[in-house]
Protein backbone atom coordinates (compact mmCIF):
# COMPACT_ATOMS: atom_id res chain seq x y z
CA UNK A 1 0.00 0.00 0.00
CA UNK A 2 2.78 2.54 0.49
CA UNK A 3 4.67 1.44 -2.13
CA UNK A 4 1.31 2.41 -4.11
CA UNK A 5 1.34 5.75 -2.03
CA UNK A 6 4.68 6.32 -3.48
CA UNK A 7 4.29 5.52 -6.80
CA UNK A 8 0.86 8.30 -7.08
CA UNK A 9 2.83 11.29 -5.33
CA UNK A 10 5.30 10.53 -8.06
CA UNK A 11 2.48 10.11 -10.74
CA UNK A 12 1.42 13.82 -9.28
CA UNK A 13 4.64 15.33 -9.28
CA UNK A 14 5.89 14.42 -12.85
CA UNK A 15 2.16 15.28 -14.23
CA UNK A 16 2.51 18.91 -12.51
CA UNK A 17 6.18 19.08 -13.36
CA UNK A 18 5.03 17.97 -17.09
CA UNK A 19 2.43 21.11 -16.99
CA UNK A 20 4.72 23.58 -16.36
CA UNK A 21 7.39 22.56 -18.43
CA UNK A 22 4.77 22.59 -21.36
CA UNK A 23 3.12 25.59 -20.04
CA UNK A 24 6.65 27.60 -20.11
CA UNK A 25 7.32 26.08 -23.36
CA UNK A 26 4.34 27.28 -25.03
CA UNK A 27 4.43 31.31 -23.65
CA UNK A 28 8.20 30.73 -25.18
CA UNK A 29 6.57 30.25 -28.21
CA UNK A 30 4.23 32.55 -28.26
CA UNK A 31 6.92 34.89 -27.91
CA UNK A 32 9.18 34.04 -30.87
CA UNK A 33 5.91 33.65 -33.10
CA UNK A 34 5.05 37.42 -31.76
CA UNK A 35 8.14 38.80 -32.50
CA UNK A 36 8.81 37.00 -35.76
CA UNK A 37 5.42 38.78 -36.72
CA UNK A 38 5.91 41.74 -35.51
CA UNK A 39 9.37 42.40 -37.37
CA UNK A 40 7.83 41.12 -40.73
CA UNK A 41 4.86 42.88 -40.97
CA UNK A 42 6.59 45.61 -39.47
CA UNK A 43 3.91 45.99 -36.57
CA UNK A 44 4.12 48.92 -34.56
CA UNK A 45 3.75 47.07 -31.53
CA UNK A 46 3.80 43.43 -30.80
CA UNK A 47 0.56 41.46 -31.45
CA UNK A 48 -1.30 38.86 -29.10
CA UNK A 49 -0.33 35.33 -29.64
CA UNK A 50 -2.24 32.56 -28.33
CA UNK A 51 -1.45 28.63 -29.09
CA UNK A 52 -4.02 27.01 -28.03
CA UNK A 53 -4.07 22.97 -27.70
CA UNK A 54 -2.82 20.75 -24.72
CA UNK A 55 -0.23 19.90 -24.81
CA UNK A 56 1.83 22.17 -26.30
CA UNK A 57 5.29 19.50 -26.03
CA UNK A 58 3.59 16.72 -28.08
CA UNK A 59 2.80 19.02 -31.21
CA UNK A 60 5.75 20.72 -31.00
CA UNK A 61 7.40 17.35 -31.18
CA UNK A 62 5.22 16.65 -34.29
CA UNK A 63 6.35 20.57 -36.10
CA UNK A 64 2.97 21.34 -36.50
CA UNK A 65 0.27 23.41 -34.25
CA UNK A 66 -3.02 22.69 -33.94
CA UNK A 67 -4.63 26.52 -33.43
CA UNK A 68 -2.99 29.76 -33.38
CA UNK A 69 -5.17 32.66 -32.52
CA UNK A 70 -3.26 36.00 -33.50
CA UNK A 71 -4.81 39.97 -32.44
CA UNK A 72 -3.42 42.97 -33.80
CA UNK A 73 -4.50 46.16 -32.10
CA UNK A 74 -3.73 48.73 -35.32
CA UNK A 75 -2.06 47.38 -38.74
CA UNK A 76 -1.33 50.10 -40.88
CA UNK A 77 -1.65 48.65 -44.10
CA UNK A 78 -0.38 50.06 -47.62
CA UNK A 79 -2.55 51.00 -50.00
CA UNK A 80 -0.75 51.81 -53.58
CA UNK A 81 -1.14 55.63 -52.99
CA UNK A 82 2.05 56.77 -52.04
CA UNK A 83 2.88 57.42 -48.47
CA UNK A 84 -0.66 56.77 -47.58
CA UNK A 85 -2.15 54.07 -45.41
CA UNK A 86 -5.34 51.76 -44.07
CA UNK A 87 -5.78 51.73 -40.54
CA UNK A 88 -7.12 48.73 -39.46
CA UNK A 89 -8.08 48.18 -35.66
CA UNK A 90 -9.05 44.81 -33.61
CA UNK A 91 -7.66 42.17 -36.02
CA UNK A 92 -7.96 39.14 -34.68
CA UNK A 93 -7.33 36.06 -36.60
CA UNK A 94 -7.30 32.31 -36.00
CA UNK A 95 -5.26 30.21 -38.20
CA UNK A 96 -5.19 25.98 -37.81
CA UNK A 97 -2.99 23.76 -38.72
CA UNK A 98 0.15 25.66 -38.49
CA UNK A 99 3.54 24.09 -39.25
CA UNK A 100 7.21 26.19 -38.49
CA UNK A 101 10.53 25.66 -38.42
CA UNK A 102 12.97 24.66 -35.10
CA UNK A 103 13.86 28.44 -34.21
CA UNK A 104 10.47 29.88 -35.47
CA UNK A 105 12.15 31.60 -38.17
CA UNK A 106 8.88 31.01 -40.58
CA UNK A 107 5.53 29.83 -39.85
CA UNK A 108 2.53 28.89 -41.92
CA UNK A 109 -0.86 27.84 -41.54
CA UNK A 110 -2.84 25.73 -43.62
CA UNK A 111 -5.86 27.90 -43.33
CA UNK A 112 -7.07 31.38 -41.68
CA UNK A 113 -10.44 33.58 -41.13
CA UNK A 114 -10.56 36.75 -39.06
CA UNK A 115 -12.06 39.70 -38.36
CA UNK A 116 -11.34 43.28 -38.14
CA UNK A 117 -12.53 46.86 -38.22
CA UNK A 118 -12.15 49.64 -40.96
CA UNK A 119 -13.25 53.32 -39.09
CA UNK A 120 -15.23 55.32 -40.39
CA UNK A 121 -13.13 58.61 -40.31
CA UNK A 122 -10.52 56.31 -41.65
CA UNK A 123 -12.59 55.26 -44.93
CA UNK A 124 -13.17 58.63 -45.68
CA UNK A 125 -9.47 59.06 -46.83
CA UNK A 126 -10.84 57.11 -49.73
CA UNK A 127 -12.95 59.25 -51.34
CA UNK A 128 -12.31 62.75 -53.18
CA UNK A 129 -10.33 65.43 -51.02
CA UNK A 130 -12.08 68.22 -53.14
CA UNK A 131 -15.67 69.62 -54.04
CA UNK A 132 -16.23 68.16 -57.55
CA UNK A 133 -18.15 69.94 -60.04
CA UNK A 134 -21.63 68.37 -60.72
CA UNK A 135 -22.77 70.57 -63.23
CA UNK A 136 -24.38 74.36 -63.89
CA UNK A 137 -21.64 75.89 -61.29
CA UNK A 138 -22.78 73.69 -58.21
CA UNK A 139 -20.05 71.63 -56.97
CA UNK A 140 -20.64 68.51 -54.27
CA UNK A 141 -18.20 66.90 -51.95
CA UNK A 142 -18.65 64.08 -49.18
CA UNK A 143 -17.51 65.23 -45.67
CA UNK A 144 -18.69 62.37 -43.78
CA UNK A 145 -19.77 58.56 -43.34
CA UNK A 146 -21.44 56.66 -40.76
CA UNK A 147 -23.37 53.75 -39.79
CA UNK A 148 -27.09 53.85 -42.08
CA UNK A 149 -28.67 51.15 -40.42
CA UNK A 150 -29.19 47.18 -41.32
CA UNK A 151 -26.04 46.96 -42.77
CA UNK A 152 -25.87 49.95 -44.86
CA UNK A 153 -23.50 52.99 -44.73
CA UNK A 154 -24.69 56.74 -44.88
CA UNK A 155 -22.52 59.36 -47.12
CA UNK A 156 -22.96 63.05 -46.09
CA UNK A 157 -22.59 65.00 -49.08
CA UNK A 158 -22.07 68.91 -48.68
CA UNK A 159 -23.50 70.65 -52.13
CA UNK A 160 -22.65 73.87 -52.61
CA UNK A 161 -26.38 75.40 -53.16
CA UNK A 162 -27.63 73.82 -50.24
CA UNK A 163 -27.08 75.16 -46.52
CA UNK A 164 -26.82 72.02 -44.86
CA UNK A 165 -25.55 68.47 -45.99
CA UNK A 166 -27.80 66.02 -47.67
CA UNK A 167 -27.51 61.98 -47.21
CA UNK A 168 -27.65 58.86 -48.95
CA UNK A 169 -27.36 55.46 -47.83
CA UNK A 170 -24.92 52.81 -49.59
CA UNK A 171 -23.87 49.27 -49.44
CA UNK A 172 -20.97 47.93 -49.10
CA UNK A 173 -19.32 45.12 -50.87
CA UNK A 174 -16.00 43.15 -52.04
CA UNK A 175 -14.89 43.09 -55.16
CA UNK A 176 -11.29 42.04 -56.42
CA UNK A 177 -9.99 42.71 -52.99
CA UNK A 178 -11.32 46.51 -52.58
CA UNK A 179 -14.37 47.68 -50.80
CA UNK A 180 -16.69 48.85 -52.28
CA UNK A 181 -19.53 51.51 -51.45
CA UNK A 182 -21.93 51.94 -53.80
CA UNK A 183 -25.14 54.74 -53.22
CA UNK A 184 -28.62 52.86 -53.07
CA UNK A 185 -30.65 55.98 -54.73
CA UNK A 186 -28.87 59.32 -55.90
CA UNK A 187 -30.60 62.98 -54.33
CA UNK A 188 -32.41 64.68 -57.33
CA UNK A 189 -30.23 67.67 -57.45
CA UNK A 190 -30.15 68.40 -60.98
CA UNK A 191 -31.19 66.92 -63.84
CA UNK A 192 -31.15 63.34 -63.94
CA UNK A 193 -28.14 63.09 -66.67
CA UNK A 194 -26.08 64.99 -64.79
CA UNK A 195 -27.01 63.05 -61.29
CA UNK A 196 -26.19 59.63 -63.18
CA UNK A 197 -22.80 60.64 -64.60
CA UNK A 198 -21.53 62.76 -62.02
CA UNK A 199 -22.59 62.81 -58.78
CA UNK A 200 -21.99 58.69 -58.48
CA UNK A 201 -18.04 59.79 -59.25
CA UNK A 202 -18.45 61.17 -55.89
CA UNK A 203 -20.66 59.04 -53.57
CA UNK A 204 -19.26 55.77 -54.94
CA UNK A 205 -15.88 54.75 -54.03
CA UNK A 206 -13.50 51.57 -53.74
CA UNK A 207 -10.81 51.10 -51.25
CA UNK A 208 -8.04 48.65 -51.65
CA UNK A 209 -7.45 46.22 -48.87
CA UNK A 210 -4.76 44.21 -50.74
CA UNK A 211 -2.14 43.98 -48.21
CA UNK A 212 -2.99 42.22 -45.03
CA UNK A 213 -0.62 40.09 -42.81
CA UNK A 214 0.61 36.50 -44.22
CA UNK A 215 -1.47 36.75 -47.62
CA UNK A 216 -4.97 36.80 -45.92
CA UNK A 217 -7.92 38.14 -47.87
CA UNK A 218 -10.56 40.80 -47.92
CA UNK A 219 -13.99 38.22 -48.15
CA UNK A 220 -16.62 39.92 -46.24
CA UNK A 221 -18.19 43.85 -45.26
CA UNK A 222 -20.33 44.53 -43.61
CA UNK A 223 -21.30 48.61 -41.77
CA UNK A 224 -21.92 48.62 -38.16
CA UNK A 225 -22.43 51.30 -36.13
CA UNK A 226 -18.11 52.29 -34.69
CA UNK A 227 -17.42 51.14 -38.46
CA UNK A 228 -16.98 48.66 -41.52
CA UNK A 229 -16.77 45.24 -40.03
CA UNK A 230 -14.50 42.89 -42.00
CA UNK A 231 -14.07 39.03 -42.28
CA UNK A 232 -10.78 37.85 -43.78
CA UNK A 233 -10.16 34.47 -45.14
CA UNK A 234 -6.86 32.73 -46.79
CA UNK A 235 -5.32 29.49 -47.18
CA UNK A 236 -1.03 28.51 -47.11
CA UNK A 237 -0.60 31.65 -44.73
CA UNK A 238 2.75 33.24 -43.59
CA UNK A 239 2.96 33.76 -40.25
CA UNK A 240 6.30 34.88 -39.91
CA UNK A 241 9.49 33.91 -42.58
Amino acid sequence: MRSLRVLLIVVVILGVLFVIVDRVAVHFAEGQVADRLRSSEHLASTPDVSIEGFPFLTQLAGGELDDVEVGIETLEAPTGTAGRTLRIDDLHAEMKGVRFSGDYSSATADSATGTATIAYDELLKAVKPEPTDIGLGVTAQVVGLSDGGNGKIKVAVKVSVLPTPVSVLGSVSVKNDRLQVHADSLPRLLPQQLVDSRVREITDFQQAVDTLPGGIRLDSVRAEKDGVHITVKGSHVRLAG
